[in-house]
């Protein structure tokens, strides 16, 4: 990355959103924590190379749930939604979000099922944090399941062409090695 260029941390209230930025300026990179609902228009002015959406302990469901701009997914910049993230991408995109029929809290395995640039050079088999009560059940249209487990059949989603993905898990933890 150029000394110019930085990442875009929209904050949906994580308990990891810190380390998020943590894991990122340990790669060298500048990032910013900033409001889940900053307007596209200030993003796209301010110009980022990419997007990051972080978890939190809403579900989509609830009433006055936090959604970020939808313009947002116009703009161009990768975006990389974690676990609430993922599940608000689906949801604003035409996917649809369910109730998990098991909570996952903790340690899984996931299991790679389709080999996109996310994936590049990690093995078919990955230990993972993971942290929901909800899933996405239907991809929005452009998207393909990456990832899953036992009870999770979409545990990483992508959009190649338009460079947006999402995990249900957290890669931000130590508890998710690679």
């Amino acid at each position: 990355m150029a000394a110019h260029e930085w990442i875009a941390i929209l904050d949906f209230g994580s308990q990891y959103s810190q380390l998020i930025a943590r894991r990122i300026r340990e790669l060298h990179v500048y990032c910013e924590l900033v409001k889940f609902d900053t307007p596209a228009a200030e993003l796209a002015r301010r110009r980022p190379a990419g997007i990051i959406l972080s978890g939190g302990p809403a579900s989509v469901f609830e009433k006055g749930a936090p959604l970020c701009d939808r313009a947002l997914y116009d703009l161009g910049i990768p975006i990389l939604g974690i676990c609430y993230g993922m599940q608000m991408t689906s949801h604003i995109l035409g996917g649809r979000v369910k109730p998990g029929k098991a909570r996952e809290f903790g340690h899984a395995r996931i299991a790679v099922t389709k080999k996109m640039p996310l994936f590049k050079g990690l093995p078919g088999r990955l230990e993972v944090w993971m942290s929901h009560g909800d899933q996405v059940q239907k991809l929005p249209r452009g998207f393909h399941a990456m990832a899953m487990t036992p009870t999770c059949p979409v545990a990483a989603m992508g959009d190649d062409k338009r460079r947006i993905y999402g995990l249900q898990f957290h890669p931000e933890v130590v508890h998710t090695p690679r």
